[in-house]
């Protein structure tokens, strides 16, 4: 854009300067030939009429003009002209006073919107005025054809600067397009990508500085994954032997007090969900490290996920209020289906799923098991829906719920509850592990609906489909 104006400037300077410049040569060129051939004319015509006899209207038709031109012949208060376009009223009234009153004058002006010009020569010798008027049209023509010419040139230079102006762009942008690739690829997850600059000087510097970064980069986040892998290994033990321990407390529980008993309850929460924290740090781990990987079974979708509820439930003597039941719906399509999932993997999806519910809104209303077909759907899949009591996820804080330790802006909602943020980031990886994907969506008349989508007969470890990492999705049918 910036040559393309450039030349547009130039070039549209340099045409106007030429226009102008060609307009006054051609005009003081064909004025000064026009008075020349008007002093010549009126030498004829004061000549002609020093004779006795002359009849004015033949002198007139005799005299020798250019194509165009028109005479007329003012003598003793009387006026002829050559033409009937032309005679005393349309001379314009400064020109005849001026000529009249003996001095020779021109002026340019217009009949019939047609630039003209006249010369008038006085002839005292006779008492007469010679004027001629010389048409300029042939001359605007020219000028016309001249405009449009360097309006044509102007716009090609313009058109010209463009081209020129993309090429210099980019091939001086084009060192960078490797560096841009290369940030897309890291922000993308391939901390691996480095810039190579090959012989470029000028962008060596740049490409080893951007090298630099990444390897920083990718050795923090390696290292924090490693430390974040070693703390959940090392927790497992003394884990162990605290679950042990518990066991054994609680085949004690009828020998407790009231307050021995409250406390065997809160210690069995806490402990259950710090063994939760450890085991998910511990899968994310494995999927920061690549080595998850899907072990298949053929299962009933249904009682999967009737399973799979029912081992969400709090364990016996937990804190705080008793659950509520969740109601599983299994649609037609879906009743009685087969599925290949990872049966521990799909497990971890709903009781996350339901355990958010009961955190941040109020618990899981309904899970619903559904095999939906037709242009909304991409192939068979299996559908699993979380329905929860909140109210409901504002639109721009979807795309942030599936990232890891996330717990929302609100605390007097989502966010509010004692998760670590890793459940719902969990589901994302479980699911882009399937090749499925996670959503969210809006249920009528409040709450809001968590929809997994993974393929019935999936590839061990296929390929994530759009949206499988924290993608939120507004669905047209919320009745699905």
């Amino acid at each position: 854009m910036t040559f393309a104006v450039g030349a547009l400037a130039l070039s549209g300077v340099m045409a106007g300067i030429t226009y102008l410049t060609a307009r006054a040569g051609f005009l003081n060129e064909r004025q000064a030939e026009f008075r020349r051939q008007a002093f010549v004319n009126a030498s004829l015509v004061q000549n002609s009429l020093r004779v006795p006899g002359t009849a004015v209207g033949q002198l007139l038709e005799s005299v020798d003009t250019l194509p165009g031109s028109r005479s007329v012949l003012a003598t003793h208060g009387q006026w002829f002209a050559t033409s009937i376009s032309v005679g005393q009223s349309q001379i314009p009234p400064a020109e005849r006073s001026l000529v009249l009153s003996g001095t020779a004058a021109s002026q340019t002006f217009t009949i019939d919107a047609t630039p003209e010009v006249v010369v008038g020569v006085p002839l005292p010798g006779v008492g007469a005025a010679y004027f001629e008027v010389f048409s300029l049209e042939e001359v605007e023509r020219t000028l016309r054809t001249l405009a449009l010419t360097l309006a044509i040139a102007a716009g090609v230079t313009t058109l010209a600067g463009a081209a020129v102006g993309r090429w210099a762009a980019g091939r001086a942008l084009r060192p960078l397009r490797g560096v841009s690739d290369a940030a897309v690829a890291i922000a993308a997850g391939d901390l691996g990508t480095r810039v190579d600059a090959g012989d470029d000087a000028d962008l060596s510097v740049l490409a080893s500085s951007f090298n630099r970064m990444a390897d920083h980069l990718q050795e923090r986040i390696e290292r924090e994954a490693r430390f974040t892998s070693d703390v959940s290994h090392e927790l497992r033990s003394p884990l162990t032997t605290l679950s042990a321990s518990l066991s054994v407390l609680e085949a004690q529980r009828e020998q407790l007090g009231p307050t021995g008993q409250r406390a065997l309850g809160l210690l069995a929460g806490d402990l259950s969900r710090f063994t939760r924290m450890v085991s998910d740090l511990l899968e994310i781990s494995r999927f920061d490290a690549g080595s998850a990987e899907l072990s298949l079974d053929d299962v009933d979708a249904g009682e999967l996920v009737r399973h799979a509820l029912a081992a969400a439930m709090p364990p016996h003597g937990a804190a705080g209020p008793p659950e509520r039941p969740v109601v599983v719906d299994v649609t037609p399509r879906a009743l009685g289906l087969r599925v290949r999932v990872d049966k521990r993997r799909i497990e971890r999806i709903v009781a996350n799923l339901v355990d958010n519910a009961r955190q941040y809104a109020g618990g899981a209303r309904r899970v619903v098991v559904d095999a939906p077909s037709g242009p909304g759907a991409r192939g068979p899949i299996l559908r699993i829906t979380v329905e929860d009591a909140g109210p409901g996820v504002a639109p721009d804080e979807r795309g942030h719920l599936f990232e890891r330790f996330y717990r929302g802006r609100s605390s007097g909602r989502r966010g509010a509850g004692e998760g670590t943020g890793l459940g719902l980031a969990l589901v994302a990886e479980h699911a882009r592990l399937h090749g499925g994907s996670v959503g969210i969506e809006d249920v009528p008349g409040g709450g809001a609906r968590f929809v997994v989508d993974l393929p019935i007969d999936p590839e061990p470890g296929g390929p994530a489909t759009d949206g499988a990492r924290a993608a939120s999705t507004d669905r047209a049918d919320p009745s699905r």
